[in-house]
C-alpha cells in the first residue's frame, strides 16, 4: 500500500502578530496540535475540527481547538490539488469570546 503524502502547512504572516497575545509556554503546544491534526486529514470533520459556516469574519473554512480545555482556536483553509493547509489565523476563546491577537472576532 502507498504512503500517503502529507499536506504542507504554510502560515499566513499575520499569525506572529496573532500570536502575542499567547503565553510563549502554549506556542509549542498550539504548533505541535497543528502538526498533528492538520498534516494528513485536514478536511476531515472531528471532534476538535470543524468547517465552518459562510457567516464567520474570517476568510477560513475550518478550525482545529486545540489547548487547555481547548481555549486555542487555529482557522485554516484547505487546498487538495496543492495538498496544502493555510494557517490564516490563531486565536484564544474564553466563554463566548473569541480574541485574534488583540480583536476580539465574532463567529
Amino acid at each position: 500500500m502507498a504512503k500517503r503524502r502529507p499536506f504542507g502547512i504554510l502560515y499566513a504572516p499575520v499569525v506572529r502578530e496573532h500570536l502575542r497575545p499567547i503565553d510563549r509556554r502554549h506556542y509549542g503546544l498550539i504548533m505541535e496540535a497543528i502538526e498533528l491534526h492538520l498534516a494528513y486529514e485536514p478536511d476531515v470533520e472531528t471532534t476538535n475540527r470543524k468547517p465552518l459556516g459562510p457567516t464567520t469574519e474570517l476568510q477560513a473554512e475550518w478550525e482545529l481547538r486545540c489547548g487547555p480545555g481547548n481555549r486555542f482556536r487555529v482557522f485554516y483553509e484547505v487546498d487538495r490539488d496543492k495538498r496544502r493547509v493555510n494557517i490564516v489565523a490563531i486565536g484564544v476563546k474564553r466563554g463566548n469570546r473569541l480574541r485574534i491577537g488583540r480583536e476580539e472576532v465574532k463567529l
